[in-house]
């Protein structure tokens, strides 16, 4: 990829034998994207759309980077780049439309077309599925995004065959994988280097006392990890209900303590938060008193999530960790 090239040859980015290799197959990719034409004149071989790719590994190791190197070289148009979440509160938004048609009994064909006529080139961040109303309907839909010529490229943390692992009716999202294994290329991103924490080394992660300073130091975080990204607000679905992320980006969110622990959020919430993202910064944590145990015990169970899930977190307080909570219930 020409950017990937550059970035190497400014000293932007360092090699990295994975991330190479990566790039070149994205290369190759928007090469016969470039000459790729849909539609009717597929007799002359230049109808049938490339394969795309799904690249898989563990987090920070520059998958998010890749893909928006490679979206940005890309010739295709129209393209459309979006986190997996916001895509499918897209397509259920769709597909409700449809429903609402008397006409309508199966809304799929209509929305993936409106899909396929938005976008030759479809490029998916953070690919994963827990809802089990997505896992139902993304066989059929990916199927005729793919047969409508519409070409996918997806980032994720899972490996196809681990996708909805453990979800109810998992059985019928099979064909789903067996798609991925056989309409696109499966690429496996294995670089030694996280560099989520690269990027974080020499650089403090807990910052206090609340102050101008610490709101630029948290500022500066953000840029940090999501190479300069402006920051969307974003939803997720946990159990049917909408969770409100104010700013997310490349595998990164970012909340005010207000909005983790002053809300009647629970384990479920946070668990969310967790699986969606590999770093998340906290801002403006207050000194908590017993007025506020519920906020505490909020703050304890979202910190003991992130842990458990091994998350990143930054934040800023007004005071040190031993201090935050220096009475009450479970102080």
């Amino acid at each position: 990829m020409t950017r990937y090239r550059k970035a190497l040859a400014d000293g932007a980015l360092k090699p990295d034998p994975a991330q190479q290799a990566a790039a070149e197959k994205l290369g190759v990719l928007a090469r016969h994207l470039a000459k790729y034409r849909p539609g009717r004149f597929s007799f002359l071989g230049r109808g049938k759309p490339p394969r795309g790719l799904y690249i898989w590994g563990d987090v920070g190791r520059g998958k998010s980077m890749l893909m928006d190197l490679f979206f940005a070289d890309a010739a295709a148009q129209p393209k459309r780049r979006v986190h997996f979440n916001a895509f499918m509160a897209d397509v259920h938004a769709r597909l409700h439309a449809e429903r609402a048609r008397p006409e309508v009994s199966d809304p799929i064909p209509a929305v993936a077309r409106a899909l396929a006529a938005d976008a030759r080139l479809l490029c998916f961040d953070e690919f994963q599925v827990t809802d089990v109303a997505d896992a139902m309907i993304l066989g059929r839909l990916f199927e005729q995004l793919l047969e409508a010529g519409t070409v996918i490229v997806a980032t994720s943390n899972v490996a196809p065959e681990n996708l909805y692992e453990g979800g109810l009716n998992r059985q019928l999202f099979l064909p789903f994988i067996a798609l991925i294994q056989t309409r696109m290329e499966v690429l496996k991103l294995s670089g030694p280097v996280d560099y989520r924490l690269h990027r974080l080394s020499g650089y403090p992660v807990y910052l206090v006392p609340l102050s101008r300073e610490t709101g630029a130091a948290m500022d500066a975080a953000w840029q940090r990890l999501t190479d300069s990204a402006d920051g969307k607000p974003m939803r997720l679905t946990v159990f049917g209900r909408s969770l409100l992320v104010p700013e997310a980006a490349r595998g990164v969110a970012r909340f005010s303590f207000s909005d983790l622990c002053e809300k009647p959020l629970a384990a479920a919430d946070y668990l969310e938060i967790a699986r969606q993202f590999h770093t998340v910064l906290v801002d403006r944590i207050p000194a908590l008193d017993p007025k506020r145990r519920d906020a505490a015990r909020r703050f304890v169970l979202l910190i003991d999530t992130l842990y458990d899930q091994g998350v990143k977190l930054i934040c800023s307080a007004e005071a040190a960790p031993d201090q935050l909570y220096p009475s009450g219930d479970g102080a």
